[in-house]
């Protein structure tokens, strides 16, 4: 979904930063600004300002910054979207979106609204939850022999569901309320059918059980867990799936576990309820739980927004390592080179909260740091029930490797991976992965040693790769900023073939990433003996690839400057800044995955192909192309309103500014 810009500037002149940021954070005045406890960092003294004059955030300990969007998006793990559309409801206004039918946006309000609605009917439902527990010296009872503190009951909102049918008749004025039934607090029986004790044919799902409401990152009651007290069963229930709530992609306690992810660094994955308060309680304030799920891929995202690195706590029986597995098989397509994915596995007679009460805080700390990494826990999955002393054995665990090494995303942890199956299934890594990927077409594999193949044929460079050295053609009258090269050059392409590195794939060595015939570390590309000068486009193109964080360090007038280009570079900066904002920055291997069927796809992996080559990025050769760009535009515009009527007003006026700005901007010339 695309929002317009202007709509986002409107949004932020209407939403008051301080006023979003003090719903989490404890804010008091200081001077001009607001200070408190920065939420992404541990600390004991105030560095976290908010500047209500320039509608900004800063931490002076950790460096974390940015404005009401930005806050919502890295407090509450919301994508760019979910930010924008949640700070519109806040303060009335509508995300306009025009690809949309006047149908699918009235669809969309109607889901809005009962959205809404489901919440605060559940919201209403969990006060009275806490408000039963207050007066039932028998959940008190149940939550004191667990060892839970009454903050902690304050924290994650513990209530009681009393004994009795219709406990909630006399919290809803309306029982027979559809909404009831809708958000998952009521059962509806078929007509005709009636509860034993009362005949009635509508009654409470949760009944004579303490309460665990579940909350989205926003904060809002989505639906409820329920524990029996004795040993009835079931023992744990959970709410159905409703309009706003889907096990499969929900979390319990990862609203409350905010800040304390960042704190740890890590996220732990428990599987039950009092496993998340229990640690709570005795300090391990990050971990979640699935609820009465198997992790999925949903899950794994949504962890990711708050943490790097995630470990799953099971127990060690049979039961625990199925749920282990199938927690694998979530994380694998997230395991980037800069994620770290672990799996703790606990004594068979203990589960998280048990086993932290008999070895205390830091016990099953010493546990957690020993747990199995992501890469150990594959090649165990991959040789269960292997017989890994016969052919026929080590043949099975290369069968059953081969699905989870190709789920991995690329990067340097898949190469590795591949070198270590290979080795416990004694066989060559070229071999394995020839065996593994026969149909590669020729292509030379990315890993080194991977495959004898030789490299693939020239091909003619691709329309948009074309497109983009015609439009480097149409720069010179501006005159030529571009550092490396000098004078006008013949930019023809009618007979000309990619270089042999032109795919990053290719590159014959993984670690030097070197090229036959490059003679030096940052030669240029040529094309059928030509001299292809890099394009400024292409330059700033490479940094945000390998770097997308940089994007933040631009202007909103710099963005709009990228984003204006014509193709392939436009069309490419749009791609990496809606990829920015949904998921935040990301590693090459990840993004690449992105890119697949991207209409200027080749061009993308073109200029990656020479970062891996050796061509260093420079932020100030960076920078001052953006001022070059910017000064070509701006030329382009003047001479566009030369050629205009020069007496309107509101012509010469513009033209007057441009001139004046076109004065004051020296371009800094390149350092020798």
């Amino acid at each position: 979904m695309a929002i317009s810009q202007s709509f986002i500037q409107e949004l932020l002149a209407r939403a008051d930063v301080v006023d979003i940021v003090g719903r989490y954070v404890q804010l008091k005045k200081g001077g001009a600004n607001f200070m408190g406890l920065c939420p992404f960092h541990g600390e004991k003294s105030p560095s976290f300002s908010v500047s209500p004059a320039k509608q900004f955030y800063h931490c002076f300990g950790c460096g974390k910054n940015g404005n009401a969007i930005s806050f919502l998006m890295d407090h509450a793990g919301m994508t760019f979207v979910e930010s924008v559309k949640d700070l519109a409801q806040q303060y009335g206004l509508q995300v306009p979106d025009d690809d949309v039918s006047p149908q699918d946006r009235a669809r969309a309000a109607q889901a809005r609204e009962q959205q809404a609605t489901l919440t605060s009917v559940l919201e209403k439902a969990g006060q009275a939850y806490i408000k039963n527990l207050r007066a039932s010296q028998r959940a008190i009872a149940y939550f004191k022999q667990r060892g839970v503190s009454g903050e902690v009951a304050r924290t994650f909102g513990l209530g009681y569901a009393p004994e009795g049918w219709r406990g909630l008749a006399s919290v809803f004025a309306d029982y027979n309320d559809p909404l009831l039934v809708e958000s998952g607090l009521v059962i509806a029986g078929d007509p005709g059918e009636t509860t034993p004790q009362e005949g009635a044919k509508r009654y409470d799902r949760f009944r004579d059980r303490v309460m665990f409401p579940i909350r989205n990152v926003k904060g809002e009651c989505i639906g409820f867990g329920g524990r029996v007290l004795g040993d009835e069963k079931p023992k744990y229930l959970n709410s159905p799936e409703t309009p706003v709530f889907s096990k499969g992609r929900e979390l319990y306690g990862l609203f409350e576990a905010r800040t304390a992810l960042r704190q740890h660094g890590y996220a732990l994955v428990t599987e039950g309820y009092m496993d998340v308060v229990a640690l709570a309680q005795l300090g391990f304030a990050n971990a979640v739980a699935t609820l009465g799920t198997a992790c999925t891929p949903e899950h794994i995202q949504k962890l990711f927004r708050f943490t790097d690195s995630v470990v799953f706590s099971f127990d060690g029986d049979s039961a625990g390592r199925r749920a282990a597995r199938k927690a694998l098989d979530a994380a694998l397509p997230f395991a980037s080179d800069v994620r770290t994915v672990k799996f703790l596995f606990l004594p068979a007679e203990h589960d998280p909260d048990s086993f932290i009460r008999e070895h205390g805080a830091q016990g099953f700390a010493a546990s957690v740091a020993k747990a199995v990494p992501l890469s150990r826990f594959l090649l165990e999955a991959a040789g269960e029930g292997c017989d890994l002393d016969t052919a026929e054995g080590r043949a099975h665990m290369a069968s059953n490797a081969r699905a989870l090494w190709s789920a991995l995303p690329e990067g340097l942890l898949k190469p590795q991976l591949l070198a270590e199956i290979a080795e416990q299934v004694m066989i060559d890594s070229r071999e394995l992965l020839q065996l593994w990927q026969p149909s590669s077409g020729g292509r030379k594999p990315a890993y080194k040693g991977a495959s004898t193949a030789r490299p693939p044929p020239a091909r003619d460079p691709s329309p948009e790769f074309q497109s983009g050295l015609r439009a480097d053609q149409e720069m010179p009258e501006f005159g030529d900023y571009s550092p490396g090269f000098q004078g006008q050059a013949d930019y023809g392409v009618a007979d000309s073939q990619f270089p042999a590195s032109f795919m990053p794939q290719t590159a014959p060595k993984l670690g030097k990433f070197s090229r036959p015939g490059m003679t030096a570390r940052t030669a240029p590309r040529r094309l059928t003996g030509r001299i292809l000068p890099t394009s400024r486009e292409d330059r700033v193109l490479r940094l945000l690839l390998t770097e997308p964080q940089a994007w933040d360090r631009l202007s909103s007038d710099e963005h709009h400057l990228l984003l204006c280009l014509p193709a392939p570079h436009g069309p490419l900066f749009a791609w990496l800044e809606s990829e920015l904002h949904e998921h935040g920055p990301q590693s090459w291997a990840v993004l690449r995955e992105g890119l697949r069927g991207h209409a200027h796809e080749h061009h993308a992996l073109a200029q990656f192909a020479e970062v891996l080559d050796g061509v260093d990025n420079d932020w100030g050769e960076t920078r001052r192309i953006l001022q070059q760009l910017q000064q070509i535009r701006d030329d382009s515009e003047i001479a566009d309103l030369a050629a205009r009527a020069p007496g309107e007003p509101a012509v010469l006026e513009r033209l007057r500014e441009l001139l004046a700005q076109s004065r004051a901007k020296k371009i800094p010339a390149k350092p020798a």
